[in-house]
Order: structure tokens, then sequence, then C-alpha cells
């Protein structure tokens, strides 16, 4: 069964990081810059604070006619998302975001942050499993014949 760790071991941990009182505009251009759909807000230790997604964007800005130049991240970002762990299994974290109706999982290890596993990382990591297990029943036909 794959989890959050086979996540990290094929797309890394490559964390991008702000801190609160960047502007949601500059939070923006970095999506943008890096194509990623958020971005990790850490307090000035580096503590996580919580993420900033195009979402919140969209729905705390855009929706309520505040100014993205003038706002900062701390305004809309979100604090409270549920925690995994890499040992969560794909299936685990599909349950928690659609419970919770969110695209974004922050994962702790010892209640460190460690990284963010998003539902676009979980289709793919089910689809390379489904392709593994194909690829195996493939060879496994073959050699017997």
């Amino acid at each position: 069964m794959r989890t959050v760790a086979n996540i990290f071991q094929r797309k890394g941990r490559h964390n991008i990081t702000i801190t609160p009182d960047v502007t949601v505009l500059q939070a923006l251009r970095i999506m943008s810059e890096k194509n990623i759909g958020s971005v990790i807000v850490v307090d000035f230790d580096g503590n996580y604070c919580g993420l900033a997604t195009e979402r919140d964007y969209a729905r705390k800005v855009i929706l309520l006619g505040k100014s993205s130049s003038d706002t900062p991240v701390s305004e809309i970002m979100l604090e409270h998302l549920p925690k995994v762990t890499p040992d969560h299994t794909l299936e685990d974290c599909m349950e928690i975001m659609t419970a919770h109706n969110i695209r974004y999982l922050p994962v702790f290890v010892d209640n460190e942050f460690y990284g963010v596993v998003s539902v676009l990382d979980i289709v793919k990591e089910t689809i390379l499993a489904q392709q593994e297990t194909i690829d195996q029943l493939h060879n496994y036909i073959h050699s017997t014949v």
C-alpha cells in the first residue's frame, strides 16, 4: 500500500516558503514562477504557520474585493489543516481531503513540518502504482508462456 513517504521519494522535498507579511500578490508571483498552487507560510523563525493557495486568493481576495498588493498572506492562509505523517496511506489522505474539502495536506514528522502533499501528488502516485501492477502482471504473463 502506497504512503505519503512514497510521494516524497518521487518528488523530493522542495518546500517553497514565505513569511506571513508577504503580500498576496508576491505569493502569487512565486506560485506562478514555480508552477505550483500553494506556498508554505512560516514565521520568522522558520516554524510552520499554514498554507496560502490560489484557491484562497480567489475566495478571500477577489470575491471580497480586496487588493492583492495590499493584503498580507496572513489574512488568507489556511492555518488549521489536518496534519498527516509519511506513514499515512494515499487512501487516508484522500479520505481526509474529501471530508474537509481541501486539496493540500501538511506533513509532519515528530511534530516538525516536513512538506506538503497535494491531491495531484496523490493522483500521480496512484497512477504510478497502478502502472507498476500492470507491468508486473504483463511480465508475469509473458514469462510463463
